[in-house]
């Protein structure tokens, strides 16, 4: 398994929201790319970063701090939030980002997600948030009618190979998070699978592992203290 610290950017600060909420931010730093050194230095390899404004907003607002995350953390990124043109893809993948994550866009535009899939391969991931079983929208502003396994079923024949699966109701609360969600995912999918919103002991991370889930990321749980990221990282070698 492949652990993935996280970085929330809002007005190029590091910051975390309770459950999706923009108006329960609490900033954590206003230098994110020391953030990610900080993470390399603790032993993680690779690194999940959202744009929240665009997330929000539709259009990404914090290029430049990706930009210097990438260049000086030395880790392999994947970025979401607002992606929703072949062009901004692109200008990720140029600055040397990995992976980029469709979210609104997987769902409001299948032609998009199955062109870029096709043209980019395992450089694309899909971001599932859910709340109530639905896929959530535009930073977890808006809910569609979307159901989760359908909408999985319907991006795995689309070519998608990477499904990263929120349960909403569990991010932030660092009360854990929904195992039941992500041992199914993994019994029913071919995708590559990775665990996200509320993760917050080593015990989860390990039977997740266990289950053969790919990833886990880990935000709140990290900047609280309440996991620490090398032995997170060591739990899984």
């Amino acid at each position: 398994m492949t652990i993935y610290p996280a970085i929330d950017l809002y007005e190029k600060k590091a910051v975390r929201l309770l459950r999706g909420d923009y108006a329960q931010m609490t900033i954590y730093s206003d230098d994110p790319p020391a953030v990610a050194k900080g993470f390399r230095a603790a032993g993680a390899t690779h690194l999940h970063v959202v744009d929240l404004e665009g997330a929000r907003d539709g259009k990404p607002a914090n290029f430049d701090v990706i930009e210097r995350i990438t260049a000086e953390s030395g880790l392999v990124v994947q970025i979401g939030g607002g992606i929703r043109e072949m062009e901004t893809i692109e200008k990720y993948l140029a600055l040397g980002v990995s992976r980029v994550i469709l979210g609104t866009a997987a769902v409001s535009k299948p032609g998009f997600l199955k062109e870029a899939a096709s043209k980019f391969g395992s450089a694309i991931a899909v971001s599932a948030d859910i709340k109530d079983g639905l896929i959530a929208l535009k930073g977890w502003t808006e809910v569609s009618d979307q159901e989760l396994m359908s909408f999985c079923r319907v991006i795995e024949d689309l070519g998608v190979q990477t499904l990263i699966c929120t349960d909403i109701s569990k991010d932030g609360l660092l009360e854990g998070t929904n195992m039941e969600l992500y041992e199914t995912l993994r019994k029913e999918l071919g995708l590559y699978i990775i665990a996200s919103g509320g993760v917050s002991t080593l015990d989860e991370i390990k039977t997740l592992a266990s289950w053969g889930v790919d990833g886990a990321i880990l935000g709140k749980a990290l900047y609280t203290g309440v996991i620490d990221l090398a032995e997170a990282v060591n739990s899984v070698k």
